[in-house]
C-alpha cells in the first residue's frame, strides 16, 4: 500500500473508532479529502483508493484542477464531487459553481444574493451549509449563532438552494470541545426550524475524532491524508 493509502486507511480507522465510541453509524459520516496545495495527480490516486469527495478553498486553484481531473476520468461513472470549503468571494460564485456540488461557507447576505442569482437556471438546487462565526469578532466571516435563525430563513426561502446544515471551524487557542458544542447547539436550533437541515460540517485533521462525538456528519480532512505541502 502506498503512503497515501496508508494515511487514508489510518484516518478511516480513526473515523470508525470514533463513530463506534459515539454509538454512531459510520455510514452517516462523509469524509471530504481536502486537496488544496496538491496536484490533480493526487486526486487521481485518491479516486483509485475509493475517495469520492474532494474539498478546495480557493476558486483560482480549484477550478483548473477540477477541469483537468474531468479530462482524465469520467466523473459521472465515478460519481465524485467537489466541495467548496473556503470563504467564497461573491464575484467567484459563478466560477465555483461550474464544478462545486456543495458550498460549505455561506457566511453573509451578499454571498447569498450572489448565489441566488447564480443558481437561477440550475437543474437542481445547490447544496449549502451556513458557516458559523465562533469568535467574539463580528467582523470575522460567518453568521453569529444568535443570528442563525434569521439568516437560515432567508436561505430556506430560496427554492434553488438546499440548506444542508451548519459548518464551523474550531479555534486553535482553546479546546475544540467548546466550539463543537456551540456548533451542535446551533445545529439543533436549525433542525427545529427545518428538520431536513440536520447535517454538520465540522472537524479537520487535528480534531475530526472529537467532532464526530459532537455529531459531525461531514469531515474536512486534508494534511492527515495528503501530508503537508508548502505554500
Amino acid at each position: 500500500m502506498s503512503s497515501l493509502g496508508q494515511r487514508l486507511a489510518e484516518v478511516e480507522s480513526k473515523i470508525q473508532t470514533a463513530a463506534d465510541k459515539a454509538a454512531r453509524d459510520r455510514s452517516e459520516i462523509e469524509l471530504i479529502v481536502v486537496t488544496k496545495k496538491n496536484p490533480t495527480s493526487l486526486c487521481v490516486e485518491l479516486l483509485d483508493l475509493g475517495v469520492r469527495s474532494f474539498g478546495e478553498n480557493r476558486d483560482q486553484d480549484a477550478r483548473p484542477k477540477a477541469e483537468e481531473l474531468a479530462t482524465l476520468v469520467d466523473q459521472k461513472s465515478l460519481n465524485y464531487a467537489w466541495h467548496f470549503i473556503g470563504q467564497l468571494q461573491s464575484n467567484k460564485v459563478k466560477s465555483a459553481l461550474t464544478y462545486a456540488s456543495v458550498v460549505h461557507s455561506l457566511d453573509r447576505e451578499s454571498l447569498l444574493d450572489a448565489m441566488v442569482r447564480a443558481v437561477d437556471d440550475r437543474p437542481a438546487p445547490l447544496d449549502v451549509f451556513i458557516q458559523l462565526n465562533l469568535t467574539d469578532d463580528p467582523g470575522r466571516g460567518g453568521i453569529e449563532p444568535k443570528n442563525l435563525e434569521a439568516f437560515a430563513n432567508l436561505v430556506l426561502n430560496q427554492p434553488n438552494l438546499n440548506l444542508l446544515g451548519v459548518m464551523g471551524v474550531a479555534a486553535l487557542d482553546r479546546a475544540p470541545e467548546e466550539d463543537f458544542a456551540t456548533i451542535q447547539k446551533a445545529s439543533e436550533a436549525l433542525k427545529n426550524l427545518n428538520p431536513a437541515s440536520k447535517f454538520i460540517s465540522a472537524g479537520m485533521s487535528e480534531d475530526f475524532e472529537v467532532a464526530i462525538s459532537f455529531g459531525a456528519t461531514h469531515l474536512r480532512v486534508g494534511s492527515a491524508i495528503t501530508s503537508n505541502r508548502p505554500e
